[in-house]
């Protein structure tokens, strides 16, 4: 026998054949270290490419062998009489290599790991799949793991490999259809995909990994190996504070900002701040704002920029385009050092039908369903997930879980939880499946809801869960143990709507439409819920949000200064984006920063200095926190005024000793002597007016009150207020001791 034929012994021609044609399902079988019939040891090693290959000592670098070359593709081989430990020394054109051969290593994945992948109940899924940095028998690398089990073949393929989906062909983990390999001696920050075979052999184009922890920056498309080195957080207290605190009992007042818009760097064309910029300029801005919390649109990595994130590929990792993972990292720091909470924009609704993502990932629908009337979004031309199978669901919870976990996440607002729930979301008769009863919620969906929401709660409790949800479903922020699906907290769209349409018509005809700003509190405390002013609200075509309003220049500011004070008085948690707060007169262009020049005008900085006493007053007083999801909190002081447009409310503490009036004027018309009941006489103090000069109104003042003995609305004591034209007033009376 020569002496190619005994190291192939026991290797079939078509095995061969498949081998080095990057064919061969199970590489492990041939490659590495196998005891032979007559009981000696054959090593194989597959490298395209390479000149010369020796076996030397794994320590020492010792010779032990010379391979020899036993198919001109680039197989190499020597037949041993014992095995030990070894490296490989590899001859390449321009170089010699010194590494540790990935076929010599033993199944790294435990059969545990695998269970609970198969059973969607691997919650920390980044330490099995995609890329993790090891120490295996005292040699360093990094372990690849992925899932794709309607695959003929996987193979690792970046930088390293000249990209070459024959050097690294993957171990196939049939229990799961999980595919892993150990490649010796790579480091943090190499690039890498995934090279597949479908069933039928087909070569599929070169995927992005799933369950990346990094990406290189868009317009590239490629996997980046990250650190498993923890974090350096210096906000245990933040996180302690955060885990006790009952958020519904507490202001929210929410900052929503798409990153790469909110302020370019006009000295470097144009270009977006990155994480640490941001961390220097957004932080602290917010902070002195008075915002709770910034929430960012999807920061996942996401291939289209002008999807603004809601179409994510990658969503255990920050975007590359502002910095790496510990970048975001060190700016979620400083936000909580800072005292502001974080919260992200979560997609699990749909993903992007790019050929590098998870469409078609291993030649099946793997991530989506199989039928397009289930799963491809029309509306987006995108594909929703398949939340019927484990691994799916899995996925997806495990991704919430890494952002809250690795990244200290204080929330997740979740996207279109709405096109989730129902099964003809946008879909005409004929073009949906009904569910097995017939009907049109998405079943899955909503166990998916249950399951994710529990599971958070669980392993975070301070942690809030918070809806897009622009329908009636009910229950949306009940516990799912009395049949809710668990959310904390909903965005009222209705609200927003309801507001919106009221706000933008000439006041002459707001009478008419007087119910619009009081209909809400008929439904408010069905849900806990946030009031939204969000970025959706800004873009195609609608306008900015000082664009909707009616009147010349003035009136326009007065008319928005006045709706954001019944905004803050009004029932439920608060979020504004990011311009709003300056009137800012162009519609959202991400591609444009926020006009910060606008400043230069006083009734601009006089509407941020309004929005930044608003959130003061929010924080300070407990009576306007209260009655945001409590029905106790709140009373109307004036609902049926449609004539003269004005609404008064009553804002109260849990302890009835504070109580907050906020009343609002929505017409151009100074109204003298207006008389408004109160529940408690005595001196009731102006603390906000959003006339006053100082924000760029007439600055007519009422300043302090005291009530009289005259009845109004049934109660016995009253307020004698002069209420200027748009406007809203807030007054606040706290009791003294022994007072009742």
């Amino acid at each position: 026998m020569n002496a190619a034929a005994d190291i192939l012994e026991g290797v079939d021609n078509a095995a061969l054949d498949d081998l080095v044609h990057g064919r061969h399902g199970d590489p492990f079988s041939i490659l590495g270290l196998h005891r032979g019939t007559d009981g000696r040891y054959r090593i194989r090693i597959f490298l395209p490419g390479a000149l010369r290959v020796d076996i030397v000592e794994r320590n020492s670098a010792i010779p032990i062998a010379s391979a020899e070359l036993v198919h001109p593709a680039g197989l190499f081989g020597v037949s041993l009489a014992e095995a030990r430990p070894y490296s490989l020394r590899i001859e390449w054109p321009n170089a010699i290599q010194l590494t540790d051969d990935p076929y010599s290593f033993e199944p790294l994945l435990g059969d545990l790991d695998l269970h609970l992948i198969s059973e969607g109940t691997h919650y920390d899924l980044t330490k099995a799949l995609g890329a993790n940095p090891l120490t295996v028998n005292d040699v360093e690398g990094v372990r690849f793991a992925v899932w794709a089990p309607n695959a003929k073949r996987v193979s690792l393929v970046g930088d390293f490999n000249a990209w070459d989906g024959r050097r690294h062909p993957m171990r196939l983990r049939s229990q799961a259809g999980v595919w892993e390999i150990f490649v010796p001696h790579l480091t943090v920050g190499e690039r890498y995909k995934f090279e597949i075979l479908d069933r039928l052999g087909n070569l599929l184009p070169q995927k992005a990994d799933p369950v990346a922890r990094s990406a290189e920056p868009a317009p590239s498309t490629a996997s980046v190996v990250a650190s498993s080195r923890p974090f350096p957080w210096s906000d245990a207290h933040w996180m302690n504070e955060r885990a006790g605190q009952a958020r519904s009992e507490t202001a929210m007042s929410i900052y929503e900002v798409h990153v790469g818009s909110w302020l370019r760097d006009m000295e470097e064309a144009g270009r977006s701040l990155d994480w640490i910029e941001l961390a220097q300029r957004l932080v602290p801005y917010v902070r002195d704002m008075g915002f709770t919390h910034i929430e960012l649109l999807p920061i996942m990595e996401h291939p289209f920029g002008g999807s603004w994130g809601y179409q994510p590929l990658g969503m255990f990792a920050p975007t590359g385009r502002y910095g790496t993972p510990e970048d975001f990292s060190y700016f979620v720091d400083r936000c909580h050092g800072e005292g502001v909470g974080v919260i992200l924009d979560w997609v699990p609704a749909h993903f992007p039908t790019d050929i590098w993502g998870l469409a078609r990932f291993d030649g099946t629908a793997l991530y989506e369903h199989e039928d397009p009337r289930e799963g491809f979004h029309r509306d987006w031309n995108t594909l929703i997930y398949n939340l019927g199978r484990n691994e799916v669901r899995g996925f997806l919870i495990a991704s919430a879980l890494e952002w809250l976990e690795r990244f200290h996440i204080d929330g997740l607002r979740v996207d279109a939880v709405a096109s989730m729930l129902y099964r003809d979301y946008s879909r005409p008769e004929g073009e949906w499946i009904p569910n097995r009863y017939g009907g049109r919620e998405n079943l899955e969906a909503i166990e998916f809801f249950k399951h994710l929401n529990s599971i958070v709660h669980d392993r975070h409790p301070g942690a809030v869960m918070i809806a897009e949800e622009s329908t009636a479903f009910p229950n949306v922020t009940t516990r799912p143990e009395e049949g809710g699906l668990g959310f904390d907290m909903k965005w009222n769209m209705g609200w927003m709507h309801d507001t919106l349409h009221y706000i933008s018509s000439d006041p002459v005809y707001r009478k008419y439409d007087h119910g619009s700003m009081t209909f809400g509190m008929v439904y408010a405390y069905s849900e806990r819920f946030i009031l939204p002013f969000s970025h959706d609200e800004v873009v195609h075509g609608k306008g900015a949000l000082i664009a909707k309003m009616p009147g010349d220049s003035w009136q326009k500011m007065a008319n928005l200064r006045a709706l954001y004070g019944f905004m803050w008085g009004h029932p439920g948690k608060k979020l504004l984006f990011m311009g709003c707060e300056i009137g800012q007169v162009a519609e959202w262009n991400h591609d444009r920063s926020v006009e910060w020049n606008s400043l230069d005008q006083k009734e601009h900085s006089g509407l941020q200095r309004f929005v930044r006493d608003l959130n003061r007053v929010y924080r300070h007083f407990p009576c306007l926190q209260h009655g945001d999801t409590e029905a106790d909190g709140f009373e109307w002081a004036v609902v049926d005024d449609a004539e003269q447009s004005i609404i008064a409310m009553l804002r109260f503490d849990a302890a009835h000793r504070s109580v907050m009036l906020v009343v609002s004027n929505f017409t151009p018309v100074l109204r003298n002597d207006y008389r408004i009941g109160v529940p408690v006489g005595g001196l009731w103090r102006q603390i906000l007016n959003s006339d006053g000069e100082v924000y760029g109104g007439s600055g007519f003042e009422n300043r302090d009150c005291m009530s009289d003995n005259v009845p109004m609305h049934g109660r016995d004591q009253s307020l004698r207020l002069n209420l200027p034209p748009l406007s809203t007033l807030m007054f606040v009376r706290e009791h003294q001791n022994g007072e009742t």
